[in-house]
């Protein structure tokens, strides 16, 4: 008789780790994320330079949480570095992949895929997304998001989880399109006032949780700890998945 794994993932828009006090400390970030105890962590809005004193802000995180592999997705440049979406699992990575959403001359946008093995050797196939403030841009964004090049791609074998700031509060061409293909986590359903922009006084839903039907969702909250509402101009979202423990060792990605 298979027996049920339990994943867990966060989602959370860092804000280049500056938060509400206008104070950037990715330890703050750190601290946040600690008490979760997460598999996999989907960050948005990350700076990646060693020019500054806040340096790369995905590692430093990691290393105070110690025990997560860390994966950079860059959007644009900043400075003298980077800025976009990094993924950190202490699951282990087998396969990354970042693409490109960008709307002609809007900002850059992307969707960092990150192939993780789960311990029955299955692979999850964890996408971060950051879509664009305009309606316009996000119904084009979609469309690529739900493409036989990313989200349908045939090398997906496992189950997907897709998760992200999708800037979007209400009931979107996005939102609709991605419903019909996967499960989504309605925030309302688990927790009262479960908004999560912008930080102090959330009155926005715009980070979303979508899954793939062989997944169940088991447990979900936004974090309203007093260092979340202060950390960032979000706040993270943690689910928890169960997902049947059958045995896919010898499963493979396939070649592109």
């Amino acid at each position: 008789m298979a027996e049920t794994l339990q994943i867990r993932v966060v989602t959370y828009n860092i804000h280049k780790c500056r938060g509400l006090d206008r104070r950037v400390s990715p330890s703050r970030i750190a601290e946040v994320l600690h008490k979760l105890s997460a598999d996999c962590i989907a960050l948005q809005e990350v700076v990646r330079t060693a020019a500054t004193a806040e340096g790369d802000q995905a590692r430093l995180i990691a290393q105070a949480l110690k025990e997560y592999d860390v994966v950079f997705g860059p959007n644009r440049p900043l400075g003298k570095g980077d800025y976009g979406n990094a993924t950190l699992s202490r699951l282990p990575v087998e396969y990354s992949e970042n693409y490109n959403l960008t709307c002609g001359r809007l900002e850059p946008r992307g969707c960092l895929l990150t192939d993780l093995r789960l311990p029955n050797g299955q692979l999850l196939h964890f996408f971060n997304v950051h879509l664009g403030t305009s309606y316009t841009e996000r119904r084009l964004q979609g469309k690529k998001l739900l493409s036989e090049n990313l989200l349908r791609n045939t090398a997906h074998t496992g189950p997907r989880v897709i998760v992200g700031d999708f800037n979007e509060w209400s009931r979107g061409l996005t939102s609709k399109s991605m419903a019909r293909e996967f499960r989504s986590v309605d925030p309302g359903e688990h927790q009262r006032g479960a908004k999560t922009y912008p930080g102090i006084f959330p009155v926005l839903h715009l980070d979303h949780i979508y899954y793939d039907h062989a997944l169940e969702l088991s447990k979900f909250r936004v974090v309203k700890t007093a260092r979340a509402l202060i950390a960032s101009d979000h706040l993270p979202m943690v689910a928890d998945f169960a997902l049947d423990d059958q045995d896919l060792s010898t499963e493979k990605r396939p070649a592109p």
